[in-house]
């Protein structure tokens, strides 16, 4: 498939997807931990195979496992949400198909993970993930806060917010644990 948007390095990317036929794709708490973690594993030029596969190797070496955090990223997260049936993030491209490679193996991982789960098969998202280039910065600005704040934008219940949706507003406010946005952008 050709992209109508190509992805270069060093360039900003609205990225997004949902899931096949409108459903949920985070069911739970534990869904949304899941795919966070995907978002990190993942994100080495060097793949890692499943996470499975690389807790296994956790157990038997203990903290000396061949891959590490600190191996080269395939994107720089700005910004993202995950919804129940939905998700956006805000990326730059750091080495050449780093996108690509970035969310085929977030979403195909992930969706291993959830069909194994929920003991289901087939497709998990809608198709290839949408990427829209980010050329302004006063869109860069606003978008963020878009991104950021996505899940009120949908308007979610009190319960699907708390078990099925993330973001990184927290960590803009300075309030999450995690830190896994370059904020400074």
């Amino acid at each position: 498939m050709t992209r109508s948007v190509a992805l270069e390095n060093g360039e900003f990317y609205h990225v997004y997807n949902r899931g096949v036929d409108k459903r949920n794709v985070f069911m739970c708490e534990d869904d949304i931990d899941r795919f966070s973690q995907s978002m990190k594993e993942f994100n080495v030029v060097t793949p890692i195979g499943s996470i499975f596969e690389q807790m296994l190797r956790k157990r038997k070496f203990g903290n000396e496992t061949p891959k590490t955090s600190k191996e080269e990223q395939l994107v720089r997260l700005i910004a993202f949400c995950l919804n129940p049936n939905h998700y956006h993030f805000i990326i730059e491209q750091l080495v050449d198909g780093g996108i690509s490679a970035f969310m085929k193996r977030l979403n195909g991982g992930y969706t291993n993970y959830f069909n194994l789960k929920y003991k289901r098969s087939g497709s998990l998202f809608q198709g290839v993930f949408q990427a829209r280039h980010i050329g302004l910065n006063n869109y860069l600005l606003h978008l963020s806060a878009y991104v950021n704040l996505n899940y009120r934008v949908h308007r979610l219940p009190a319960k699907l917010l708390r078990t099925c949706s993330t973001s990184s507003w927290e960590e803009y406010l300075g309030i999450a644990a995690n830190h896994r946005c370059a904020k400074e952008i």
